[in-house]
């Protein structure tokens, strides 16, 4: 019985390891790291040590989340040789912004090691964190140079057309300051809730009012990406952009 239980554990390992090889693009190691890329907190929290040693994705988000920013943002400098400060980070924005690394997470196909790692219901933006994790667990695994890489082959070049973003605008709040300018109309931003949530972090539910009548909500962990968020619904609901375009 216990031979049964361990060959089970290690053939459960070798597929968990054969299918983010392919992912990789190597072979990982500590296999730990990855496990808990992929635990979100609703997973962990069912575990009572959780309580006094991190088990979830939350730490390893933070690490990707900077990191993602750094190869990103060194990437278009050398792309982009002639282009100014706001040009560049615009273009990040863009392409480390949480619909799209939904996006990139979703054709990575990284909701099947979410599922066996126990999350049964999986929505984008768990999706978006996990590759943040994911990158923080392969930073942990093999170290930046390879991080590096691994960002820049596997993620912008096989995931994202830049060309295409270059011709795409995300300042939805600036189209919504555009639309108002255009059509006389007066654009306000109201703070309607802000609170801390279980893990200690700010949240920030903005609303959007059009000459004083309320259009849309919507929440963030900042203030200036909830506003953004709303914006985004607005315009969505003024008709001003098709809510199926990415």
């Amino acid at each position: 019985m216990v031979r049964k239980f361990f060959n089970y554990i290690l053939s459960s390992d070798k597929v968990f390891v054969r299918e983010l090889a392919k992912i990789l693009g190597f072979v990982p190691t500590n296999l730990h790291i990855y496990k808990r890329a992929f635990t979100h907190k609703s997973q962990a929290s069912q575990n009572p040590k959780s309580k006094y040693y991190p088990t979830n994705n939350e730490r390893l988000e933070f690490l990707g989340d900077a990191i993602l920013d750094s190869v990103t943002a060194e990437y278009l400098f050398r792309k982009y040789p002639a282009q100014d400060e706001g040009f560049l980070t615009q273009m990040r924005s863009k392409m480390v912004n949480r619909k799209s690394l939904n996006n990139i997470a979703t054709q990575m196909g990284l909701d099947i090691f979410l599922r066996q790692l126990g999350s049964s219901r999986i929505s984008q933006t768990m999706l978006g964190n996990t590759f943040e994790a994911f990158v923080g667990a392969i930073y942990l695994d093999v170290g930046y140079k390879r991080t590096k890489k691994f960002i820049i082959n596997r993620m912008l070049r096989q995931y994202m057309d830049i060309h295409l973003l270059e011709t795409v605008n995300t300042n939805y709040k600036s189209q919504l300051l555009e639309y108002s300018q255009k059509h006389n109309k007066t654009i306000t931003y109201d703070v309607i809730d802000h609170y801390r949530t279980k893990n200690n972090r700010e949240r920030f539910k903005i609303a959007v009012l059009i000459n004083g009548d309320p259009v849309a909500t919507a929440e963030d962990f900042s203030k200036k990406s909830a506003e953004q968020k709303a914006s985004e619904i607005a315009l969505i609901e003024i008709g001003i952009i098709d809510s199926s375009s990415d």
